[in-house]
């Protein structure tokens, strides 16, 4: 069973019908391919230093957004654009992504490699090897061949899902934005079950409260597939990385929360965990009120039902499977450097698969080896 490791999936909900009708404003002319290529490099291993250190340093000072900047749906990466970890302007490489949640957040290797290169995969330019954490922009490149987009985290169904932390259903309008609301509602549920902190405890209860919640007032809910994974290692992710890691108990204070969630900033003198770190608490927090995938049927309110079909914790594999169905239905037919950066994007991803869900993932080559 995927819970019995010691992390899981930090993964980006994956449903292609939403995937072909999103992305599609700002887009680009068709391009000349070997003008804009780029010769993706392998992705970095592990960092020689892994241990605490102070990182809101002299080098990373924070600074606000400019206008064109994006920031989206992910805190910990909003962060780190804000405080330079990635260019400031929010769009990077999926190697330049992955060094800097290792630097800042030392976050394991593998798991760090998967859910890069899943975002990448699904919202990036693969031509271009360019990912923006917000919206579409002509800052990541040309478009790709539809009906792939390159639209970005804030595509809904991808990095963004329903019932999150401290982002609103994409159904209601903003999907991407700080919600003062929802981040009351983590405040409340942190003073109720956690003395007013945010730990395991806490993130079990609001977890599910924001499910029941979002089946009763989103007619569109879907909980499923890649969206089931992602949001619960979401609801573990600000006790993983957001606690300084200089402190012994795994509980986030509400200032830091704010400064995170709504900041976009490293609280003052933040150092990163001493050990690199992924989904650890996750089995416990799910154990809390276990919930199985599914969504709303026929377009109603409190008409949730089980899909059967769905990947599930226990059925991890069924997750790589409909990852790499997304991924052939935005690209059914590459060739030339496209094809290339594609196998290129399959291969670097799959060790992050094997680690992440398990080795009896057997790897797929949709596209070729070479």
């Amino acid at each position: 069973m995927l819970l019995s490791i010691s992390y899981t999936s930090f993964a980006f909900p994956n449903y292609a019908n939403r995937l072909k009708r999103q992305g599609a404003n700002d887009s680009s002319s068709s391009m000349d391919e070997a003008s804009v290529a780029a010769n993706p490099p392998p992705a970095p291993g592990p960092p020689t230093f892994t241990g605490t250190k102070l990182v809101h340093d002299l080098f990373h000072p924070w600074r606000p957004p400019r206008d064109g900047d994006e920031r989206g749906p992910c805190p910990g990466m909003n962060t780190l654009a804000s405080h330079g970890y990635i260019s400031r302007d929010g769009v990077a490489s999926p190697s330049e992504m992955i060094h800097a949640v290792q630097e800042a957040f030392i976050m394991e290797n593998k798991f760090a490699i998967f859910v890069t290169y899943l975002a990448h995969l699904l919202n990036g330019n693969i031509l271009t090897d360019r990912l923006s954490i917000g919206g579409k922009t002509r800052k990541a490149g040309p478009d790709p061949p539809p009906p792939a987009h390159a639209g970005g985290f804030n595509v809904h169904g991808t990095f963004e899902g329903d019932a999150g932390l401290t982002r609103a259903d994409a159904f209601f309008g903003d999907n991407h934005s700080f919600n003062q609301t929802l981040f009351n509602k983590f405040v409340e549920f942190s003073d109720r079950y956690g003395d007013g902190f945010y730990n395991l405890t806490v993130a079990g209860e609001l977890r599910d409260q924001l499910l029941q919640e979002s089946i009763a007032t989103n007619p569109e809910f879907s909980f499923k597939n890649v969206r089931y994974f992602t949001a619960y290692s979401e609801t573990v992710f600000p006790i993983n990385f957001f606690v300084d890691g200089r402190k012994t108990e795994k509980k986030l204070n509400m200032d830091s929360a704010q400064s995170f969630f709504r900041d976009m900033k490293f609280p003052p003198d933040f150092y990163r965990s001493a050990t690199p770190i992924a989904d650890q608490g996750l089995s416990e927090m799910f154990k809390v009120h276990p919930f199985l995938p599914g969504g709303n049927l026929d377009g109603k309110i409190n008409n949730f039902a089980v899909d059967p079909t769905s990947a599930t914790f226990e059925t991890p594999c069924v997750l790589y499977e409909d990852i790499l169905n997304t991924v052939k239905t935005l690209y059914p037919n590459p060739t030339g450097l496209l094809r290339r950066n594609l196998i290129h994007c399959l291969r670097e991803f799959y060790p992050g698969v094997a680690a992440v869900l398990g080795r009896e993932c057997v790897q797929q080559f949709p596209y070729g080896k070479q």
